[in-house]
Protein backbone atom coordinates (compact mmCIF):
# COMPACT_ATOMS: atom_id res chain seq x y z
CA UNK A 1 0.00 0.00 0.00
CA UNK A 2 2.79 2.45 0.90
CA UNK A 3 4.79 1.68 -2.29
CA UNK A 4 1.67 1.99 -4.42
CA UNK A 5 0.85 5.43 -2.94
CA UNK A 6 4.43 6.63 -3.42
CA UNK A 7 4.48 5.63 -7.07
CA UNK A 8 1.06 7.16 -7.63
CA UNK A 9 2.17 10.41 -6.01
CA UNK A 10 5.30 10.60 -8.16
CA UNK A 11 3.22 9.91 -11.27
CA UNK A 12 0.76 12.67 -10.20
CA UNK A 13 3.62 15.17 -9.82
CA UNK A 14 4.88 14.38 -13.34
CA UNK A 15 1.38 14.86 -14.73
CA UNK A 16 1.04 18.27 -13.05
CA UNK A 17 4.50 19.31 -14.30
CA UNK A 18 3.54 18.27 -17.80
CA UNK A 19 0.31 20.23 -17.65
CA UNK A 20 2.13 23.32 -16.42
CA UNK A 21 4.70 23.03 -19.18
CA UNK A 22 1.95 22.64 -21.71
CA UNK A 23 0.05 25.61 -20.29
CA UNK A 24 3.12 27.83 -20.75
CA UNK A 25 3.05 27.10 -24.51
CA UNK A 26 -0.68 27.67 -25.02
CA UNK A 27 -1.58 31.22 -26.01
CA UNK A 28 -4.79 32.85 -25.00
CA UNK A 29 -6.11 34.23 -28.30
CA UNK A 30 -9.04 36.64 -28.32
CA UNK A 31 -10.87 38.44 -31.11
CA UNK A 32 -13.10 41.47 -30.93
CA UNK A 33 -15.20 42.33 -33.99
CA UNK A 34 -16.83 45.73 -34.47
CA UNK A 35 -18.73 47.40 -37.31
CA UNK A 36 -17.88 51.10 -37.54
CA UNK A 37 -18.82 51.33 -41.23
CA UNK A 38 -21.27 48.54 -42.05
CA UNK A 39 -22.76 50.55 -44.92
CA UNK A 40 -19.33 50.37 -46.55
CA UNK A 41 -19.14 46.62 -45.84
CA UNK A 42 -16.30 46.52 -43.31
CA UNK A 43 -15.56 44.44 -40.22
CA UNK A 44 -13.03 45.85 -37.77
CA UNK A 45 -11.08 43.06 -36.08
CA UNK A 46 -8.89 43.25 -33.00
CA UNK A 47 -6.81 40.15 -32.27
CA UNK A 48 -5.00 39.78 -28.94
CA UNK A 49 -2.38 37.05 -28.49
CA UNK A 50 -1.12 36.39 -24.97
CA UNK A 51 1.52 34.06 -23.47
CA UNK A 52 4.03 34.46 -26.30
CA UNK A 53 7.42 32.82 -25.76
CA UNK A 54 9.09 33.28 -29.16
CA UNK A 55 11.08 36.06 -30.79
CA UNK A 56 8.60 36.24 -33.65
CA UNK A 57 5.30 34.71 -34.68
CA UNK A 58 3.56 34.22 -38.01
CA UNK A 59 -0.06 35.28 -38.27
CA UNK A 60 -2.01 33.86 -41.23
CA UNK A 61 -5.35 34.23 -42.96
CA UNK A 62 -6.82 30.97 -44.35
CA UNK A 63 -7.00 30.73 -48.14
CA UNK A 64 -10.14 28.57 -48.38
CA UNK A 65 -13.31 27.58 -46.55
CA UNK A 66 -13.79 23.87 -45.67
CA UNK A 67 -16.68 22.39 -47.62
CA UNK A 68 -16.01 24.69 -50.59
CA UNK A 69 -13.03 23.33 -52.47
CA UNK A 70 -11.52 26.44 -54.05
CA UNK A 71 -8.62 28.68 -53.08
CA UNK A 72 -10.46 31.95 -52.43
CA UNK A 73 -7.54 34.09 -51.21
CA UNK A 74 -9.43 35.68 -48.33
CA UNK A 75 -6.43 37.87 -47.49
CA UNK A 76 -7.25 39.96 -50.58
CA UNK A 77 -9.97 41.62 -48.48
CA UNK A 78 -7.66 42.56 -45.58
CA UNK A 79 -6.45 46.13 -45.16
CA UNK A 80 -4.93 48.42 -42.51
CA UNK A 81 -3.06 45.56 -40.79
CA UNK A 82 -1.26 46.94 -37.75
CA UNK A 83 0.42 45.33 -34.76
CA UNK A 84 1.60 46.64 -31.40
CA UNK A 85 5.04 45.30 -32.34
CA UNK A 86 7.09 45.36 -35.54
CA UNK A 87 5.35 43.66 -38.47
CA UNK A 88 6.37 42.54 -41.96
CA UNK A 89 4.16 40.90 -44.58
CA UNK A 90 6.09 37.93 -45.99
CA UNK A 91 3.54 36.17 -48.23
CA UNK A 92 0.06 36.71 -49.66
CA UNK A 93 -1.59 35.61 -46.39
CA UNK A 94 1.19 35.77 -43.78
CA UNK A 95 2.39 38.55 -41.49
CA UNK A 96 5.59 38.13 -39.42
CA UNK A 97 5.46 39.94 -36.07
CA UNK A 98 8.52 40.73 -33.96
CA UNK A 99 7.67 39.57 -30.44
CA UNK A 100 11.15 39.51 -28.89
CA UNK A 101 10.84 40.28 -25.21
CA UNK A 102 7.04 40.47 -25.42
CA UNK A 103 4.47 38.20 -23.84
CA UNK A 104 1.53 39.62 -25.72
CA UNK A 105 0.72 41.47 -28.90
CA UNK A 106 -2.37 43.22 -30.26
CA UNK A 107 -3.27 43.24 -33.95
CA UNK A 108 -5.86 45.38 -35.68
CA UNK A 109 -7.08 44.93 -39.24
CA UNK A 110 -10.14 45.54 -41.39
CA UNK A 111 -11.90 43.11 -43.72
CA UNK A 112 -14.01 44.15 -46.69
CA UNK A 113 -17.11 41.92 -46.82
CA UNK A 114 -19.37 42.25 -49.83
CA UNK A 115 -19.79 38.87 -51.53
CA UNK A 116 -23.18 37.18 -51.34
CA UNK A 117 -22.76 33.43 -50.87
CA UNK A 118 -22.93 30.84 -48.09
CA UNK A 119 -19.12 30.67 -47.94
CA UNK A 120 -18.11 34.33 -47.96
CA UNK A 121 -18.70 37.23 -45.60
CA UNK A 122 -21.23 39.96 -46.29
CA UNK A 123 -21.90 43.16 -44.34
CA UNK A 124 -24.27 46.04 -44.98
CA UNK A 125 -26.32 48.39 -42.85
CA UNK A 126 -28.93 45.68 -42.14
CA UNK A 127 -26.77 42.80 -40.89
CA UNK A 128 -23.37 41.12 -40.86
CA UNK A 129 -22.64 37.57 -41.90
CA UNK A 130 -19.15 36.45 -40.88
CA UNK A 131 -17.75 33.42 -42.65
CA UNK A 132 -14.90 32.77 -40.20
CA UNK A 133 -12.07 31.65 -42.50
CA UNK A 134 -12.36 35.03 -44.23
CA UNK A 135 -12.45 37.02 -40.97
CA UNK A 136 -10.23 35.43 -38.34
CA UNK A 137 -6.49 34.87 -38.57
CA UNK A 138 -4.48 32.23 -36.76
CA UNK A 139 -1.00 31.91 -35.30
CA UNK A 140 1.11 29.45 -37.27
CA UNK A 141 1.58 26.21 -35.32
CA UNK A 142 -1.11 27.03 -32.78
CA UNK A 143 -4.37 25.92 -34.40
CA UNK A 144 -5.05 23.61 -31.45
CA UNK A 145 -5.37 26.52 -29.01
CA UNK A 146 -8.74 27.84 -27.82
CA UNK A 147 -10.01 31.29 -28.76
CA UNK A 148 -12.72 33.72 -27.73
CA UNK A 149 -14.73 36.00 -30.01
CA UNK A 150 -16.49 39.13 -28.77
CA UNK A 151 -19.01 40.76 -31.07
CA UNK A 152 -19.86 44.45 -30.80
CA UNK A 153 -23.10 44.72 -32.80
CA UNK A 154 -23.83 47.87 -34.79
CA UNK A 155 -26.53 50.24 -33.53
CA UNK A 156 -29.94 48.55 -33.68
CA UNK A 157 -28.55 45.04 -34.12
CA UNK A 158 -29.62 42.93 -31.16
CA UNK A 159 -28.95 39.28 -32.03
CA UNK A 160 -26.00 37.00 -32.68
CA UNK A 161 -26.54 33.50 -34.10
CA UNK A 162 -23.65 31.03 -34.12
CA UNK A 163 -22.75 27.49 -33.17
CA UNK A 164 -19.97 28.75 -30.89
CA UNK A 165 -20.42 28.34 -27.13
CA UNK A 166 -21.46 31.39 -25.12
CA UNK A 167 -19.01 32.62 -22.50
CA UNK A 168 -20.48 32.97 -19.03
CA UNK A 169 -21.15 36.49 -17.88
CA UNK A 170 -20.19 38.24 -21.10
CA UNK A 171 -22.73 39.47 -23.62
CA UNK A 172 -22.04 38.37 -27.21
CA UNK A 173 -18.76 36.67 -26.29
CA UNK A 174 -18.14 33.15 -27.52
CA UNK A 175 -15.65 30.35 -27.04
CA UNK A 176 -14.04 27.95 -29.52
CA UNK A 177 -12.05 25.03 -28.15
CA UNK A 178 -9.66 25.26 -31.11
CA UNK A 179 -9.37 27.01 -34.45
CA UNK A 180 -10.95 24.16 -36.39
CA UNK A 181 -14.11 24.86 -34.38
CA UNK A 182 -13.75 28.61 -34.82
CA UNK A 183 -13.28 28.32 -38.57
CA UNK A 184 -16.29 26.00 -38.78
CA UNK A 185 -18.67 28.30 -36.90
CA UNK A 186 -20.22 31.08 -39.01
CA UNK A 187 -21.68 34.08 -37.21
CA UNK A 188 -24.80 36.06 -38.09
CA UNK A 189 -25.21 39.49 -36.45
CA UNK A 190 -28.28 41.66 -36.85
CA UNK A 191 -32.02 41.60 -36.27
CA UNK A 192 -32.72 38.10 -37.61
CA UNK A 193 -35.94 36.30 -36.70
CA UNK A 194 -34.90 33.48 -34.37
CA UNK A 195 -36.98 30.51 -33.32
CA UNK A 196 -36.03 27.17 -31.81
CA UNK A 197 -37.31 23.68 -31.11
CA UNK A 198 -36.09 20.44 -29.53
CA UNK A 199 -35.78 17.15 -31.39
CA UNK A 200 -33.85 13.92 -30.64
CA UNK A 201 -32.56 15.56 -27.47
CA UNK A 202 -30.90 18.43 -29.33
CA UNK A 203 -31.71 22.14 -29.18
CA UNK A 204 -32.20 23.47 -32.73
CA UNK A 205 -32.14 27.17 -33.52
CA UNK A 206 -33.23 28.72 -36.82
CA UNK A 207 -32.12 32.27 -37.67
CA UNK A 208 -34.12 33.70 -40.58
CA UNK A 209 -32.38 36.65 -42.23
CA UNK A 210 -34.02 38.94 -44.76
CA UNK A 211 -37.68 38.20 -44.06
CA UNK A 212 -39.92 35.86 -46.02
CA UNK A 213 -43.36 34.25 -46.17
CA UNK A 214 -42.30 31.21 -44.13
CA UNK A 215 -44.54 29.37 -41.68
CA UNK A 216 -42.53 28.77 -38.49
CA UNK A 217 -44.68 25.95 -37.20
CA UNK A 218 -44.58 24.11 -40.53
CA UNK A 219 -40.82 24.53 -40.72
CA UNK A 220 -40.40 23.19 -37.18
CA UNK A 221 -42.52 20.14 -38.00
CA UNK A 222 -40.93 19.35 -41.34
CA UNK A 223 -37.33 20.00 -40.31
CA UNK A 224 -37.90 17.83 -37.22
CA UNK A 225 -38.97 14.94 -39.45
CA UNK A 226 -35.76 15.29 -41.46
CA UNK A 227 -33.61 15.39 -38.32
CA UNK A 228 -35.30 12.30 -36.88
CA UNK A 229 -34.85 10.25 -40.06
CA UNK A 230 -31.19 11.21 -40.42
CA UNK A 231 -30.41 10.55 -36.77
CA UNK A 232 -32.00 7.09 -37.12
CA UNK A 233 -29.38 6.19 -39.73
CA UNK A 234 -26.37 6.84 -37.51
CA UNK A 235 -27.94 6.01 -34.16
CA UNK A 236 -26.93 9.27 -32.50
CA UNK A 237 -26.87 13.01 -32.94
CA UNK A 238 -23.39 14.21 -31.91
CA UNK A 239 -24.42 17.73 -30.87
CA UNK A 240 -26.33 19.25 -27.98
CA UNK A 241 -27.13 22.32 -30.06
CA UNK A 242 -27.38 23.05 -33.78
CA UNK A 243 -27.99 26.32 -35.68
CA UNK A 244 -29.56 26.90 -39.11
CA UNK A 245 -28.65 30.33 -40.53
CA UNK A 246 -31.01 30.98 -43.44
CA UNK A 247 -30.38 33.92 -45.77
CA UNK A 248 -33.54 34.83 -47.66
CA UNK A 249 -33.07 36.57 -51.00
CA UNK A 250 -35.23 37.57 -53.96
CA UNK A 251 -33.99 34.31 -55.46
CA UNK A 252 -31.59 32.20 -53.44
CA UNK A 253 -30.16 28.73 -52.91
CA UNK A 254 -27.09 26.78 -51.91
CA UNK A 255 -25.72 25.75 -48.55
CA UNK A 256 -22.52 25.08 -46.63
CA UNK A 257 -22.16 22.56 -43.83
CA UNK A 258 -20.43 23.10 -40.49
CA UNK A 259 -19.77 21.03 -37.36
CA UNK A 260 -22.89 22.13 -35.49
CA UNK A 261 -24.48 24.61 -37.86
CA UNK A 262 -25.18 25.32 -41.50
CA UNK A 263 -25.76 28.34 -43.73
CA UNK A 264 -28.55 28.12 -46.31
CA UNK A 265 -29.68 30.35 -49.13
CA UNK A 266 -33.43 30.53 -49.81
CA UNK A 267 -36.02 32.40 -51.86
CA UNK A 268 -37.69 34.96 -49.61
CA UNK A 269 -41.21 34.51 -50.95
CA UNK A 270 -40.90 30.89 -52.04
CA UNK A 271 -42.09 29.13 -48.90
CA UNK A 272 -45.73 29.06 -50.07
CA UNK A 273 -44.75 27.58 -53.45
CA UNK A 274 -44.76 23.79 -52.95
CA UNK A 275 -42.04 23.10 -55.52
CA UNK A 276 -39.70 25.73 -54.09
CA UNK A 277 -40.53 24.72 -50.52
CA UNK A 278 -39.77 21.05 -51.17
CA UNK A 279 -36.51 22.04 -52.79
CA UNK A 280 -35.63 24.02 -49.65
CA UNK A 281 -36.39 20.99 -47.46
CA UNK A 282 -34.07 18.94 -49.68
CA UNK A 283 -31.35 21.53 -49.05
CA UNK A 284 -32.00 21.31 -45.30
CA UNK A 285 -31.71 17.51 -45.49
CA UNK A 286 -28.49 17.75 -47.51
CA UNK A 287 -26.61 20.17 -45.26
CA UNK A 288 -27.83 18.56 -42.04
CA UNK A 289 -26.76 15.09 -43.27
CA UNK A 290 -23.24 16.52 -43.54
CA UNK A 291 -23.33 16.68 -39.75
CA UNK A 292 -22.28 13.03 -40.00
CA UNK A 293 -21.09 12.51 -43.57
CA UNK A 294 -18.01 14.71 -44.15
CA UNK A 295 -17.88 16.61 -40.85
CA UNK A 296 -17.26 13.40 -38.89
CA UNK A 297 -17.29 10.43 -41.26
CA UNK A 298 -14.82 11.98 -43.69
CA UNK A 299 -12.08 11.31 -46.21
CA UNK A 300 -8.75 11.23 -44.40
CA UNK A 301 -7.51 14.36 -46.21
CA UNK A 302 -10.37 16.49 -44.89
CA UNK A 303 -9.22 17.13 -41.35
CA UNK A 304 -7.23 18.23 -39.57
CA UNK A 305 -7.20 20.91 -42.26
CA UNK A 306 -4.32 22.70 -43.90
CA UNK A 307 -5.71 26.23 -44.28
CA UNK A 308 -2.71 27.32 -46.38
CA UNK A 309 -3.34 25.27 -49.51
CA UNK A 310 -5.54 22.67 -51.23
CA UNK A 311 -6.55 19.53 -49.30
CA UNK A 312 -6.85 16.85 -51.98
CA UNK A 313 -9.13 13.81 -51.86
CA UNK A 314 -10.52 11.41 -54.45
CA UNK A 315 -13.61 10.81 -52.31
CA UNK A 316 -15.87 13.83 -52.74
CA UNK A 317 -18.19 11.47 -54.60
CA UNK A 318 -18.83 9.90 -51.17
CA UNK A 319 -18.69 13.07 -49.07
CA UNK A 320 -20.96 15.06 -51.37
CA UNK A 321 -22.47 12.49 -53.72
CA UNK A 322 -23.78 10.20 -50.99
CA UNK A 323 -25.15 13.24 -49.18
CA UNK A 324 -26.91 14.26 -52.41
CA UNK A 325 -28.41 10.76 -52.54
CA UNK A 326 -29.67 10.86 -48.98
CA UNK A 327 -31.13 14.38 -49.09
CA UNK A 328 -33.95 13.36 -51.46
CA UNK A 329 -34.28 9.89 -49.95
CA UNK A 330 -34.70 11.38 -46.46
CA UNK A 331 -37.44 13.74 -47.62
CA UNK A 332 -39.19 10.75 -49.21
CA UNK A 333 -38.87 8.70 -46.01
CA UNK A 334 -40.26 11.64 -44.04
CA UNK A 335 -43.19 11.78 -46.50
CA UNK A 336 -42.33 15.36 -47.43
CA UNK A 337 -42.28 14.25 -51.06
CA UNK A 338 -44.08 11.26 -52.53
CA UNK A 339 -42.55 8.18 -54.15
CA UNK A 340 -43.25 9.36 -57.69
CA UNK A 341 -41.52 12.67 -56.99
CA UNK A 342 -38.52 10.81 -55.59
CA UNK A 343 -38.22 8.45 -58.55
CA UNK A 344 -38.46 11.45 -60.84
CA UNK A 345 -35.43 12.94 -59.07
CA UNK A 346 -33.46 9.72 -59.62
CA UNK A 347 -34.59 9.77 -63.23
CA UNK A 348 -33.37 13.36 -63.68
CA UNK A 349 -29.93 12.45 -62.32
CA UNK A 350 -29.68 9.47 -64.67
CA UNK A 351 -30.50 11.60 -67.69
CA UNK A 352 -28.20 14.42 -66.58
CA UNK A 353 -25.23 12.04 -66.27
CA UNK A 354 -25.87 9.84 -69.27
CA UNK A 355 -26.40 12.86 -71.54
CA UNK A 356 -23.28 14.57 -70.24
CA UNK A 357 -20.29 14.66 -72.58
CA UNK A 358 -18.01 15.20 -69.59
CA UNK A 359 -19.15 11.87 -68.13
CA UNK A 360 -17.27 10.19 -70.97
CA UNK A 361 -14.09 12.12 -70.19
CA UNK A 362 -13.68 12.55 -66.42
CA UNK A 363 -13.91 9.82 -63.79
CA UNK A 364 -15.54 10.31 -60.39
CA UNK A 365 -12.23 10.04 -58.54
CA UNK A 366 -10.67 12.62 -60.87
CA UNK A 367 -13.68 14.90 -60.49
CA UNK A 368 -13.18 14.76 -56.72
CA UNK A 369 -9.44 15.39 -56.85
CA UNK A 370 -9.69 18.20 -59.39
CA UNK A 371 -12.62 20.01 -57.76
CA UNK A 372 -10.15 22.75 -56.79
CA UNK A 373 -9.33 23.62 -60.40
CA UNK A 374 -12.38 22.42 -62.34
CA UNK A 375 -15.68 22.04 -60.47
CA UNK A 376 -15.43 25.42 -58.74
CA UNK A 377 -13.83 27.13 -61.76
CA UNK A 378 -16.10 26.19 -64.65
CA UNK A 379 -15.63 27.66 -68.10
CA UNK A 380 -17.47 27.48 -71.41
CA UNK A 381 -16.13 23.98 -72.09
CA UNK A 382 -16.73 22.41 -68.66
CA UNK A 383 -19.83 20.54 -69.82
CA UNK A 384 -17.65 18.66 -72.29
CA UNK A 385 -14.87 17.76 -69.88
CA UNK A 386 -16.22 17.36 -66.34
CA UNK A 387 -18.77 15.29 -64.44
CA UNK A 388 -20.62 16.26 -61.26
CA UNK A 389 -19.49 14.21 -58.27
CA UNK A 390 -22.80 15.26 -56.71
CA UNK A 391 -25.11 13.75 -59.35
CA UNK A 392 -23.00 10.76 -60.33
CA UNK A 393 -21.95 10.09 -56.73
CA UNK A 394 -25.64 10.07 -55.80
CA UNK A 395 -26.33 7.43 -58.45
CA UNK A 396 -23.42 5.30 -57.22
CA UNK A 397 -24.88 5.49 -53.70
CA UNK A 398 -28.26 4.40 -55.04
CA UNK A 399 -26.73 1.44 -56.89
CA UNK A 400 -24.85 0.29 -53.78
CA UNK A 401 -27.97 0.75 -51.66
CA UNK A 402 -30.02 -1.48 -53.97
CA UNK A 403 -27.21 -4.05 -54.10
CA UNK A 404 -27.04 -4.22 -50.28
CA UNK A 405 -30.80 -4.52 -49.91
CA UNK A 406 -30.91 -7.32 -52.48
CA UNK A 407 -28.00 -9.22 -50.95
CA UNK A 408 -29.48 -9.02 -47.44
CA UNK A 409 -33.00 -9.82 -48.65
CA UNK A 410 -34.27 -6.55 -47.25
CA UNK A 411 -32.59 -6.84 -43.85
CA UNK A 412 -29.90 -4.22 -44.48
CA UNK A 413 -29.28 -1.17 -46.66
CA UNK A 414 -26.67 1.50 -47.31
CA UNK A 415 -27.75 2.94 -43.94
CA UNK A 416 -26.01 0.02 -42.23
CA UNK A 417 -22.79 0.57 -44.18
CA UNK A 418 -22.77 4.28 -43.35
CA UNK A 419 -23.46 3.60 -39.65
CA UNK A 420 -20.68 1.01 -39.55
CA UNK A 421 -18.20 3.40 -41.21
CA UNK A 422 -19.20 6.23 -38.85
CA UNK A 423 -18.55 4.06 -35.81
CA UNK A 424 -15.40 2.47 -37.21
CA UNK A 425 -13.53 5.57 -38.41
CA UNK A 426 -14.96 8.51 -36.50
CA UNK A 427 -15.90 7.02 -33.12
CA UNK A 428 -13.36 4.21 -32.72
CA UNK A 429 -10.35 5.53 -34.62
CA UNK A 430 -11.11 9.26 -34.55
CA UNK A 431 -9.75 9.79 -38.04
CA UNK A 432 -10.84 9.89 -41.65
CA UNK A 433 -11.06 6.93 -44.00
CA UNK A 434 -8.97 6.06 -47.01
CA UNK A 435 -10.41 5.18 -50.39
CA UNK A 436 -9.43 1.54 -49.91
CA UNK A 437 -11.09 1.38 -46.47
CA UNK A 438 -14.44 2.62 -47.74
CA UNK A 439 -14.26 0.18 -50.63
CA UNK A 440 -13.88 -2.62 -48.07
CA UNK A 441 -16.95 -1.32 -46.20
CA UNK A 442 -19.03 -1.44 -49.38
CA UNK A 443 -17.73 -4.93 -50.17
CA UNK A 444 -18.61 -6.08 -46.66
CA UNK A 445 -22.25 -5.07 -47.09
CA UNK A 446 -22.79 -5.88 -50.78
CA UNK A 447 -21.02 -9.23 -50.37
CA UNK A 448 -19.22 -8.57 -53.67
CA UNK A 449 -15.71 -7.89 -54.88
CA UNK A 450 -15.98 -4.35 -56.20
CA UNK A 451 -12.73 -4.19 -58.18
CA UNK A 452 -14.54 -4.06 -61.52
CA UNK A 453 -17.23 -1.72 -60.14
CA UNK A 454 -14.53 0.73 -59.06
CA UNK A 455 -12.51 0.35 -62.26
CA UNK A 456 -15.57 1.02 -64.41
CA UNK A 457 -17.60 3.55 -62.45
CA UNK A 458 -15.31 5.27 -59.91
CA UNK A 459 -11.91 5.37 -61.58
CA UNK A 460 -13.21 4.92 -65.13
CA UNK A 461 -15.82 6.47 -67.39
CA UNK A 462 -17.92 3.47 -68.36
CA UNK A 463 -21.66 4.19 -68.55
CA UNK A 464 -23.53 3.14 -65.42
CA UNK A 465 -25.50 -0.10 -65.79
CA UNK A 466 -28.31 1.44 -63.81
CA UNK A 467 -30.93 -0.88 -65.21
CA UNK A 468 -29.23 -3.79 -63.46
CA UNK A 469 -29.65 -2.22 -60.04
CA UNK A 470 -33.14 -0.85 -60.63
CA UNK A 471 -34.05 -4.38 -61.66
CA UNK A 472 -33.39 -5.54 -58.11
CA UNK A 473 -36.41 -3.41 -57.12
CA UNK A 474 -38.62 -4.46 -60.01
CA UNK A 475 -38.00 -1.23 -61.94
CA UNK A 476 -36.64 -0.62 -65.41
CA UNK A 477 -35.45 2.28 -67.55
CA UNK A 478 -37.45 2.92 -70.70
CA UNK A 479 -36.23 5.19 -73.49
CA UNK A 480 -38.88 7.82 -74.14
CA UNK A 481 -36.77 9.98 -76.44
CA UNK A 482 -39.22 11.69 -78.79
CA UNK A 483 -38.84 10.97 -82.50
CA UNK A 484 -38.12 14.28 -84.20
CA UNK A 485 -37.06 15.44 -87.64
CA UNK A 486 -35.80 18.73 -86.31
CA UNK A 487 -32.07 19.36 -86.86
CA UNK A 488 -29.85 19.29 -83.78
CA UNK A 489 -27.20 22.00 -83.58
CA UNK A 490 -25.75 21.22 -80.13
CA UNK A 491 -25.38 24.68 -78.64
CA UNK A 492 -26.81 26.80 -75.86
CA UNK A 493 -27.14 30.54 -76.29
CA UNK A 494 -26.57 33.47 -73.97
CA UNK A 495 -29.48 34.34 -71.70
CA UNK A 496 -29.24 37.98 -72.75
CA UNK A 497 -28.62 37.43 -76.45
CA UNK A 498 -30.31 34.58 -78.31
CA UNK A 499 -27.88 34.70 -81.23
CA UNK A 500 -24.69 34.53 -79.14
CA UNK A 501 -23.29 31.03 -78.60
CA UNK A 502 -22.55 30.23 -74.93
CA UNK A 503 -21.73 26.50 -75.16
CA UNK A 504 -20.89 24.01 -77.90
CA UNK A 505 -21.50 20.34 -77.09
CA UNK A 506 -18.73 17.89 -77.95
CA UNK A 507 -19.30 15.89 -81.17
CA UNK A 508 -22.41 17.90 -82.06
CA UNK A 509 -23.16 19.47 -85.44
CA UNK A 510 -21.87 22.82 -84.19
CA UNK A 511 -18.71 21.23 -82.75
CA UNK A 512 -17.84 19.37 -85.94
CA UNK A 513 -18.60 22.37 -88.15
CA UNK A 514 -16.48 24.82 -86.20
CA UNK A 515 -18.96 27.13 -84.50
CA UNK A 516 -17.38 28.70 -81.41
CA UNK A 517 -18.47 30.03 -78.07
CA UNK A 518 -18.96 33.83 -78.30
CA UNK A 519 -19.77 33.66 -82.02
CA UNK A 520 -22.59 36.03 -82.94
CA UNK A 521 -24.83 34.21 -85.41
CA UNK A 522 -26.01 36.94 -87.76
CA UNK A 523 -27.66 34.98 -90.58
CA UNK A 524 -28.69 31.44 -91.49
CA UNK A 525 -29.09 30.55 -95.18
CA UNK A 526 -29.04 34.23 -96.06
CA UNK A 527 -31.78 35.19 -93.59
CA UNK A 528 -31.15 37.51 -90.67
CA UNK A 529 -31.58 35.76 -87.29
CA UNK A 530 -32.10 37.05 -83.76
CA UNK A 531 -33.03 33.66 -82.25
CA UNK A 532 -30.69 30.92 -83.44
CA UNK A 533 -32.37 27.90 -81.86
CA UNK A 534 -35.84 28.95 -83.01
CA UNK A 535 -34.69 29.41 -86.61
CA UNK A 536 -32.64 26.19 -86.67
CA UNK A 537 -35.74 24.24 -85.63
CA UNK A 538 -37.36 25.21 -88.95
CA UNK A 539 -34.50 23.90 -91.09
CA UNK A 540 -34.33 20.61 -93.00
CA UNK A 541 -32.29 18.05 -91.07
CA UNK A 542 -31.10 16.50 -94.35
CA UNK A 543 -29.65 19.70 -95.81
CA UNK A 544 -26.51 21.66 -94.91
CA UNK A 545 -26.98 25.19 -93.60
CA UNK A 546 -24.89 28.31 -94.17
CA UNK A 547 -24.17 30.31 -91.02
CA UNK A 548 -22.73 33.80 -91.08
CA UNK A 549 -21.15 34.64 -87.73
CA UNK A 550 -19.34 37.59 -86.26
CA UNK A 551 -16.14 36.55 -84.51
CA UNK A 552 -14.00 39.22 -82.91
CA UNK A 553 -15.38 41.77 -85.40
CA UNK A 554 -14.72 39.58 -88.44
CA UNK A 555 -17.48 37.95 -90.51
CA UNK A 556 -17.10 34.23 -91.16
CA UNK A 557 -19.21 31.84 -93.21
CA UNK A 558 -19.50 28.34 -91.75
CA UNK A 559 -21.29 25.41 -93.38
CA UNK A 560 -23.07 23.31 -90.78
CA UNK A 561 -23.71 19.66 -91.56
CA UNK A 562 -26.51 18.45 -89.32
CA UNK A 563 -26.49 15.09 -87.59
CA UNK A 564 -29.00 13.59 -85.14
CA UNK A 565 -28.89 14.24 -81.41
CA UNK A 566 -27.58 11.44 -79.20
CA UNK A 567 -29.48 12.69 -76.12
CA UNK A 568 -31.88 10.27 -74.49
CA UNK A 569 -34.88 10.66 -72.22
CA UNK A 570 -34.89 7.69 -69.86
CA UNK A 571 -37.97 7.05 -67.72
CA UNK A 572 -38.24 4.73 -64.68
CA UNK A 573 -41.14 2.29 -64.83
CA UNK A 574 -42.26 -0.76 -62.89
CA UNK A 575 -41.89 -4.18 -64.51
CA UNK A 576 -45.17 -5.91 -65.27
CA UNK A 577 -44.83 -8.80 -62.84
CA UNK A 578 -42.31 -8.10 -60.06
CA UNK A 579 -41.15 -11.07 -58.04
CA UNK A 580 -41.50 -11.25 -54.28
CA UNK A 581 -37.76 -10.57 -53.98
CA UNK A 582 -38.11 -7.44 -56.10
CA UNK A 583 -41.07 -6.26 -54.02
CA UNK A 584 -39.01 -6.74 -50.86
CA UNK A 585 -36.17 -4.60 -52.24
CA UNK A 586 -38.53 -1.85 -53.38
CA UNK A 587 -40.36 -1.73 -50.05
CA UNK A 588 -37.12 -1.59 -48.07
CA UNK A 589 -35.58 1.04 -50.37
CA UNK A 590 -38.52 3.44 -50.35
CA UNK A 591 -39.85 2.59 -46.88
CA UNK A 592 -43.21 1.65 -48.40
Amino acid sequence: MVNYLSKSFIFFIFIIMGLNAKAENVANIAFEVSFTEPQAHYADVKMTIDNINKNDILVKMPVWAPGSYLIREFSKNVESFKASSGVEKISKNTWKINTKGKKSVTINYRVYCFEVSVRTSFIDDSHAFLSPTGIFMYVDGRLAEPATVSINPFKGWDKVSTGLEKTDGKSFTYYAKNFDWLFDSPIEVGTQDVFDFDVVGVKYEVAMVGGGNYDKERLKTDISKIIEKETDIFGENPNKRYVFIVHNYLSGGGGLEHLNSTVLGATRDGYQNEKIYKSFLGLVAHEHFHLWNVKRLRPIALGPFNYDEENYTTNLWIAEGFTAYYDNLITERAKLINTDEYLDMIQQDINAIENSQGNKVQSLSDASFDAWIKYYRPNENSGNTTVSYYNKGSLIACMLDLAIIKKSEGKQSLDDAMRYAYNEFYKKKNRGYTDAEMKLVFEKYTGENLDTFYADYINGTKSLDFNKYLGYAGLTLVDRTPITKQPYLGITVSKSNKNEIAFVSRNSSAWDSGLNVNDQVLAINGQRTTDVLKDVANLDINKDAEFVVGRDGILKTIIVKFKPSTSKNMVIQEVEKPTDAQKTVLEKWLSL
